[in-house]
């Protein structure tokens, strides 16, 4: 359904560092070179795979990034397990908790997520959806 799916950082960095921790748990640590000339940025895929992509980019307009109020991404767990670890790692590059990882049964049976703020602020969402009961 996606492309793409692209977030504004102040500090590339630092925001790389935050991906890289958050998403190898979630085997989506496959970390691509971005082309040159266009702002500092950094892409995630999944192995073997071209699309979707995840970015997180300088802004364009060069003025400062700034998380979207009611904005979120939402990445997929292989297992809760997953989730708790993703969460985890998250905390320690710098993130901060928006909903500590735990059964959501209000969105569905085997529901379980966890909520972070990158370093910017965005909103990131990690869940394994039992309910649905994906690959």
């Amino acid at each position: 359904m996606f492309s793409h799916v692209t977030v504004g950082t102040n500090n590339i960095d630092m925001a790389a560092a935050f991906y890289d921790a958050v998403l190898t748990p979630l085997g989506l640590c496959r970390r691509v070179v971005t082309p040159d000339g266009g702002p500092p940025s950094a892409c995630w895929i999944k192995p073997d795979s071209v699309l979707p992509r995840f970015y997180v980019y300088s802004p364009y307009d060069h003025n400062g990034a700034g998380a979207g109020n009611g904005s979120m991404v939402a990445f997929t767990a292989p297992s809760p397990n997953a989730v708790d670890a993703a969460y985890a790692a998250g905390l320690l590059a710098g993130g901060s908790d928006e909903g500590e990882p735990g059964l959501r049964p209000h969105y569905g049976d085997g529901y379980y997520g966890a909520y972070l703020r990158d370093p910017d602020g965005n909103k990131v969402h990690i869940v394994h959806r039992g309910d649905l009961h994906l690959p």
